[in-house]
Formats: structure tokens, C-alpha cells, sequence
């Protein structure tokens, strides 16, 4: 999901660096910073203290098959769910959890009560309806049952115990509701001039996750805090309009009923082109005025999610994406005419395209037939396969929402995390891949190199809750800082300041590939960013994600040997911040030349400062640290010595 507060923090890390770092801080403590016992278990069957899955690592499987109707008039979506459930776990099961999310948008909901008056981007924004999902039969293996819905969870009581490794439960769910025109920035309507765009999410009841961590995870949906799934392949029949248009997750699988002849020639010229080819442009749009109704057939498989959308009003672009393995995978526009042009979404499938060939090639190949971007009303929401973009973007707003919403086709549809509780395992990893993805997006049309260093006191302010805070638990002022730029900015740091980009990538490409299509918690994270690097890391993990430690280091003094530079220097680096950094300090000579000198993070494993000697017969005019400003710091204030300030 895309947050708008990016275009703030520039502006904010200036303004709040004066203001916080007057606050009084406790001082670096070398022993607290580097204890020992930072893991607190050790490995597991399922757990590898290595970071990587154990032995008896399990997880259960659901898979669906979907029947939908939409009705354009009523706003309604009428559906079964046919869902195969499999535990793989070694426990036998009693009662099923299953989430029910569109009763986020019931009156009295407690996602609902939790919006507060100023208002919210979670919810419904005041609008008034009969939300919520409407049960009209539960059934297991064909026959009634038991179930009790509590706010977005149904619990399905079980006549007889679910076996373990390998029992399997079919339900069958029949259901409709009213879908919201705003659907708390995920799903909706939206009005254009051709007709209502229909994008479609959490539309359907979904298998609550039973895992070895936590049992069952049934918290509820109240809007801030997204999703967690198991994975499972699925099939969706979607009956709509006859003049409709539909785009989903995964393929096709009937498009020769669905489209015209010339539309068929145009995918099949789109699937050969890597130029954007138009499959039904703006002058077609009206033309099909077909009564009754039309059924698009789609699969996914090994899928956490499903998502749709639907329209009268779309234009249809795409053209072929290009992966790793030969393998081939189609990028797919859909929007309506009034979003068109090369200043917006007519480089939508560009963008699409571009996004996905990088990070399959620098990180795990994207393992899906097509990836579709769709104008709705949404400021940006991810799906595997899909996503859903504001239809007003353009140009580098354009290009950051799509390369954000298809970033997490990595994190989390591929890794699949909890962010439910880890918000920053999906979206701060996203804002880290998007960095790179957008410096190398055609020759960084659209990138901005960030200033690190001076946003230290903005996202080390106090008043923000830390990092492994669940979004239902914190501000919701803070989510964009904590679950999106600080741990982004915070892998950037631990990439280009700790460990290196070669040992960062090799650690962090073999975190996706362990963790794909699984469920890695943070502590399989750090094990396996440790492990692979061959670096102890728990004083980053510690400060960074754990407490909300500040970083602030100093030169304190820069003295002559016996008063004359012709004999050296001896330079004082000191470590105020409880969070300490691999220090960087670079020096200017008076004679316009330089030397940098590096101070490994183990100094700090038992000083609280660094004196070292300088080897030169040169006049200094200048000492400075981070001189590539790459480490965010709360007081830059301490950060050079100058010769014209120094005092005799």
C-alpha cells in the first residue's frame, strides 16, 4: 500500500532537527548495545537458529474456487466460496478461523469505532450503507454447520476433529454485500465518465492463518493493519455486465469468449512486443453495448489472495515482460479514457514492465502469468498479480505508486509475512527495493538520491512509537514513518554503511528464497541476514528495530602531535547516541587534498570514544564524518571540525 507522507519528510527532517534532539537523551552504553542473548529462543524443527526453515517446518494450505456475480446497479457482489482446506500442522483442529473483512465496513464495527472524529483513511469516510457480509449458508463436506462471526472473524465449529498433517475440511460459503464506494483505501468504486470502475479486494471469505508461532491469528481487521494468508491456488468465475471489461490475479483462461477476434490478435501481439501495444483503445469504448451478462474465467496458483476489477469504461493496454529464465509474463494497463496520455497512465504498462523485470532479475523471479495495474480510487493497493493505483497519478507519482503496489508482489505475495503485526517485514522492505528499482528505471528519469544524514532527528523523534509496533497499536500519524521510511532508510543504511551491497544482496536474495511462499517472522529475518553475511548484527536490530535509539556521533577534538602538523594529528571520534555506527571520518587538508579514515563498529564494542593518530605532515582544515551523508544523525551540529573554528 502507498502512503502520501513521503513528500513530506524532506521538509520535515529539516524542521523537526533543531526541535528534537533538545530533548535529553541517555548516552551511549557499550555493554547495553552489544549484550549478548539478543535471540531469546533458540532453533527449532521448524525455526532453523540459521534463519532458514527447520526440518519439520509445516504450513497449512487453502485453496479456492470462486463463483461471483456484480450487480452495477445495486453495487452488490453475490458469491460462493468452495474452499479446501488442508492442516499440514501436527495438531489436530476442533474449530476453523476464517476473516470476514468486508464487515469492516458494518456500522458497528469495531473498525468503525476506532475511526476517530478528525477522521481517517481507514473505513468507510462516513459513508452510509448496509456493509458488511451477508451469510446466507455455511457447509462442511456438503452439510449445515455450526459457525459464530465475532465483528470480521466466522468460526467454524467442526463435528468431528481435523486430523493432523493432512486432513482436509471443504466449505462451502454463500454470501453477498454492498461493496463501499471507498473501501478504506484498498477497494471501491469509482466514478469516470464511461461508466463505474469497480475494483475488487477482500471480496470474498478467506482462511485465517494456523501457524506454528501463534496457533490460529485472528485478529481483526480494523483498517490500518493489512493481511495474512496462506497459500493455495484458486479459480474465480466473475459474471458482470456484458459490457464489461474484467482484469484479475493470474490468467485468463477464457478469452475467446470474452473478447472480439481483433482483441485476441491484439494480446497475442502484445504477449510478442516489449513496446506497449494497444488491446482496446478509447475510440472502441461505447461500441460494445451487449446486453446480459458475460463470465471471465481466471487461475492463480500457489496465491495468498485474489483480486478484480471491472469496468465498462476500461482501456486496455499491455505488452510482454522479459524474466530472467526465458520465461515470459504480460504487463497489463487498465484505466479509463480520461487517465490516458504519455504524461500518465499511457506509460503504466511501461512502468508495470520495468518494475518487474528489475526485481526479478535482482532479487526472485515474479512467478505469475501477468501483472495488471488498475485506475480506481485507491491511492495505491497491492494484490498478487494486481494492483490498484489512483487514476489522477502521473508521471513520477505515476511511476512510484506502480513500482511500490508490483514491489510487494515480493514482500509480502511471495514472502509471506505477518503484517498484521509487521508492518515494516512488507512495506519497509518494499520502500527499500523501490530505491534501488527507481535509480535504475531508465537511467533515473525519476530518482532523487536522498540526503540520510539529515533526516536523523525526523525519524529518531521521540515521539514515535518503535518500529516492531503493530499498526493497530500505533499512531496512525506513525505508520508511514515506522512501517514504510524508517526501515526502509534503515536497510539502505545496513546495505551501504554496515555490510557492503555484495554481502547485503547474497544475505537478503537468500532471505526471499528461503521465506518464498512461507511464513518468515523477524527473527528469521535477522538469522539469516547474520548467517549469510557472517556478521553479528543484534546491536542494529537492537536499536534500529527494537528500541527507537538515537544515532549521534561526534568529532570531539583534532590536536597536532606536540602542536605542529608536520608531526600528525591525533583525531577524537566520540559515540554520544545510544546506537552506535561504523564510522567513516574524513579529513581536508589546507592544500585542497583529502584522506578518510574507517572506524569498524567493534571499536564501539568497548569505548564510548576513539582517539586515532593521522600520519601526515599537511595542515588540516577540515574533519568530517559520514562525508557521503549515509547515516541519519539527531545532531550534525557535532559532526566537523573546522581549522577556522577551532579554538587555540
Amino acid at each position: 500500500m502507498k502512503m502520501t507522507f513521503r513528500n513530506l519528510v524532506s521538509a520535515l527532517a529539516v524542521v523537526t532537527f533543531s526541535q528534537s534532539y533538545a530533548q535529553e537523551s541517555p548516552k551511549y552504553d557499550y555493554v547495553e548495545a552489544f549484550k549478548p542473548f539478543f535471540y531469546t529462543q533458540t532453533g527449532t524443527s521448524t525455526r532453523s537458529a540459521s534463519g532458514q526453515p527447520g526440518y519439520a517446518y509445516w504450513q497449512n494450505a487453502a485453496d479456492y474456487h470462486l463463483n461471483v456475480s456484480l450487480n452495477e446497479v445495486n453495487n452488490e457482489i453475490t458469491g460462493t466460496a468452495e474452499i479446501k482446506y488442508t492442516n499440514n500442522s501436527p495438531d489436530k483442529l476442533g474449530f476453523l478461523w476464517l476473516q470476514l473483512d468486508q464487515n469492516l465496513f458494518e456500522k458497528d464495527s469495531r473498525g468503525n469505532a476506532v475511526v476517530p472524529m478528525s477522521g481517517s483513511r481507514n473505513g468507510a469516510h462516513g459513508e452510509e450503507f448496509q456493509g458488511g457480509y451477508k451469510i446466507k449458508s455455511v457447509k462442511l463436506d456438503g452439510k449445515e454447520v455450526h459457525y459464530t462471526i465475532t465483528d470480521t472473524r466466522m468460526q467454524i465449529d467442526l463435528p468431528s476433529e481435523l486430523k493432523a498433517r493432512g486432513g482436509v475440511a471443504k466449505i462451502t460459503i454463500e454470501y453477498s454485500f454492498i461493496s463501499p464506494q471507498y473501501g478504506s483505501d484498498r477497494m471501491g468504486i469509482q466514478d469516470s465518465k464511461n461508466g463505474k470502475i469497480f475494483t475488487m479486494a477482500q471480496w470474498y471469505p478467506r482462511m485465517c492463518v494456523y501457524d506454528d508461532v501463534m496457533g490460529w491469528n485472528t485478529m481483526p481487521y480494523l483498517g490500518a493493519s493489512e493481511f495474512y494468508l496462506e497459500y493455495g491456488d484458486i479459480t474465480a468465475n466473475i459474471t458482470v455486465p456484458a459490457s464489461h471489461y474484467v482484469v484479475a490475479s493470474g490468467e485468463l483462461l477464457n478469452a475467446k469468449e470474452v473478447y472480439t477476434k481483433e482483441e485476441n490478435s491484439r494480446w497475442e501481439q502484445a504477449r510478442n512486443s516489449d513496446k506497449t501495444v494497444m488491446i482496446r483503445p478509447e475510440s472502441e469504448i461505447g461500441k460494445d453495448k451487449q446486453a446480459g451478462t458475460k463470465t471471465w474465467k481466471f487461475k492463480i496458483k500457489q496465491a495468498r489472495d485474489f483480486a478484480w476489477a471491472s469496468s465498462a469504461a476500461f482501456v486496455l493496454d499491455a505488452a510482454r515482460i522479459n524474466l530472467p529464465s526465458g520465461k515470459k509474463s504480460l504487463a497489463i494497463s487498465a484505466y479509463p479514457a480520461e487517465s490516458g496520455g504519455e504524461k500518465a497512465w499511457g506509460r503504466s504498462t511501461e512502468y508495470t514492465k520495468a518494475a518487474i523485470e528489475h526485481y526479478s532479475a535482482k532479487w526472485y523471479e515474479f512467478t505469475y502469468p501477468a501483472a495488471t495495474n488498475v485506475a480506481g480510487n485507491e491511492g495505491g493497493m497491492e494484490y498478487p498479480g494486481i494492483v490498484f493505483c489512483h487514476m489522477t497519478s502521473k508521471g513520477a507519482g505515476l511511476w512510484g505508486v506502480t513500482d511500490h503496489e508490483f514491489g510487494h508482489n515480493w514482500f509480502p505475495m511471495i514472502v509471506g509475512s505477518n503484517e498484521r503485526l509487521f508492518a515494516w517485514m512488507d512495506e519497509g522492505f518494499n520502500t527499500f527495493i523501490n530505491e534501488l528499482s527507481t535509480e535504475a528505471f531508465n537511467k533515473g528519469e525519476y530518482y532523487q538520491k536522498k540526503n540520510v544524514a539529515q533526516m536523523g532527528s525526523f525519524l529518531m523523534n521521540d515521539r514515535f512509537e518503535t518500529m516492531m509496533t503493530g499498526p493497530d497499536n500505533m499512531k496512525e500519524s506513525s505508520i508511514g514513518i515506522l512501517a514504510y521510511f524508517k526501515p526502509g532508510v534503515g536497510l539502505g543504511v545496513l546495505r551501504e554503511s554496515i555490510l557492503g551491497p555484495e554481502k547485503f544482496d547474497k544475505a537478503f536474495r537468500t532471505y526471499i528464497q528461503r521465506w518464498a511462499f512461507k511464513h518468515p517472522t523477524p527473527w528469521d529475518f535477522f538469522h539469516t541476514m547474520e548467517n549469510v553475511s557472517g556478521e553479528e548484527l543484534n546491536w542494529f536490530w537492537r536499536g534500529w528495530f527494537i528500541n527507537k535509539w538515537k544515532i549521534d556521533q561526534a568529532v570531539k577534538s583534532v590536536k597536532y602531535v606536540n602542536d605542529d602538523f608536520k608531526n600528525g594529528a591525533l583525531i577524537t571520534v566520540e559515540n554520544i547516541g545510544q546506537l552506535p555506527m561504523p564510522t567513516t571520518v574524513q579529513v581536508k587538508f589546507k592544500d585542497g587534498t583529502e584522506r578518510t579514515a574507517n572506524i569498524p563498529i567493534e571499536v564501539w564494542k568497548r569505548n564510548t570514544e576513539w582517539t586515532f593518530r593521522l600520519d601526515s605532515a599537511k595542515e588540516i582544515d577540515e574533519v568530517k564524518l559520514d562525508p557521503k551523508s549515509e547515516i541519519p544523525d539527531v545532531n550534525m551540529t557535532n559532526n566537523t571540525w573546522t581549522s577556522a573554528n577551532a579554538k587555540p
